[in-house]
């Protein structure tokens, strides 16, 4: 956690709005996730407070920015790191990073809240977070293996924004923008681009919802993106309630970078709002960096309104691939009240060459955390198979082999014990005589 103010020290004002009736959709002419600081009828409910490394970089390259405004959500989404010129001002920018901005097209664009800024090194270009978020050239080289859609996240869409793959779950994406862009996303192809290919609406929300009351084997429905959490209450409000209206849907998630990237946006009001519909939700954590008091304050307004937390962390090179990173980084979502879900391999995603590692660098990583730290500090290691094949987990093979009814296993320390396993044949292709243990 970070040194400096104390919490609710230094704090904006968060507002209180009322939420129309689930069954009836929020007006179409609201924007679809930011909305003004000032409406009429809001009032001041509570603080939120202000690290001391995100207080220098406010003071040094916000200035004009008032306390009440840089802890306002929407004042963060409005005012992203988001062309050449913006990050000129901010970041001592490198050759390699300045001409990658240059040639962006398309989706997937830059986009930075000042807060997430205010976590990285501006003058060092290795910054590992900073190199989750500012495109280098490597990004346009398309290497053998990679794809657009790499999980056929496409071809299992069974209604617009509607992925059904697995039998008794689906994943709805509910909007194309993120508060910041990672640039080795997995759904680059629809984020960010404004009038691209994949649309997002409350058209497409209801056609996907008459899937699911169509569909009784649907039990457990993600809302993800983009990032749901940067839809203004009303409207994700009337949508979790439409889907907790479907009898048979009995599970409800939200998958979100925002308690990371854009902490301010966990209001009191959210968090009722989604303890309401008794949801839980998986945060996108990666390095130990984004661990501030900004962050550890959405995490206990969350967790303090009994919403369950799990994070998913992508396995990326150079950012978090060492086993004492991945280690302070589970312990710190555990003093949060986060638990490690999900390591990601990273998708073959088209010009993810640079963020990617060996799957034995991962495996490597887990046999670090299992045994040499509590089992709740150790995430799933998971390759979310190309193609559509869903997520198959890895871990490192402790079965050494059998010797007679003994089954051999390697423990966290390297050394070989026995378990009586007579009839059994797990190990039998690797038969070990002598003895163990």
């Amino acid at each position: 956690m970070d040194e400096g103010v104390p919490r609710g020290r230094t704090a904006s004002l968060e507002v209180r709005s009322q939420s129309p009736h689930p069954s009836t959709p929020p007006s179409s002419d609201l924007p679809p996730n930011v909305l003004p600081l000032k409406r009429r009828g809001l009032r001041p409910v509570s603080r939120f407070p202000i690290s001391r490394q995100t207080q220098e970089f406010r003071r040094r390259f916000f200035p004009s920015a008032s306390i009440a405004e840089w802890n306002d959500w929407r004042w963060q989404a409005r005012s992203r790191i988001r062309s050449l010129p913006d990050l000129s001002r901010v970041f001592a920018l490198s050759e390699d990073e300045r001409s990658a901005v240059e040639s962006h097209k398309g989706s997937l664009p830059v986009g930075i809240t000042p807060y997430y800024a205010s976590r990285m090194d501006v003058a060092d270009p290795s910054d590992p977070i900073r190199k989750t978020h500012i495109p280098v050239l490597g990004e346009y080289l398309r290497t053998p293996g990679e794809m657009d859609d790499p999980l056929g996240e496409d071809h299992d869409t069974a209604a617009p924004g509607l992925v059904h793959r697995y039998p008794d779950r689906v994943l709805f994406l509910t909007t194309g923008f993120c508060s910041t862009y990672c640039r080795y996303c997995t759904r680059s192809r629809m984020v960010g681009e404004a009038g691209g290919e994949y649309s997002f609406s409350l058209s497409q929300w209801q056609r996907a919802i008459d899937y699911l009351e169509a569909h009784t084997e649907v039990r457990d429905v993600l809302l993800s993106g983009g990032d749901p959490l940067t839809i203004h209450d009303e409207k994700l409000d009337w949508l979790l309630g439409r889907i907790r209206a479907i009898r048979h849907i009995e599970f409800v998630r939200l998958g979100s970078k925002v308690p990371v990237v854009l902490p301010m946006r966990v209001t009191k009001d959210l968090t009722r709002m989604l303890r309401r519909h008794r949801v839980w939700m998986s945060v996108h954590f990666t390095h130990p960096a984004e661990l501030s008091d900004e962050v550890t304050e959405a995490c206990d307004r969350l967790a303090d309104a009994g919403i369950p937390l799990g994070s998913q962390t992508v396995l990326l090179q150079g950012v978090n691939d060492d086993a004492e990173t991945m280690k302070q980084l589970m312990h710190g979502l555990l003093l949060r009240r986060v638990k490690p879900y999900y390591l990601y391999q990273c998708d073959p995603i088209s010009g993810s060459a640079h963020f990617r590692t060996p799957v034995s660098k991962g495996l490597e990583i887990i046999a670090a955390l299992r045994g040499h730290t509590t089992g709740y500090a150790v995430p799933t290691y998971v390759i979310d198979a190309p193609g559509g094949g869903g997520k198959i987990p890895l871990i490192p093979d402790p079965v050494v082999g059998r010797d007679g009814d003994d089954l051999l296993l390697r423990n966290f320390e390297g050394a070989v014990w026995r378990y009586p396993d007579p009839g059994g044949d797990l190990g039998s292709s690797a038969v070990v005589g002598g003895s163990a243990g």
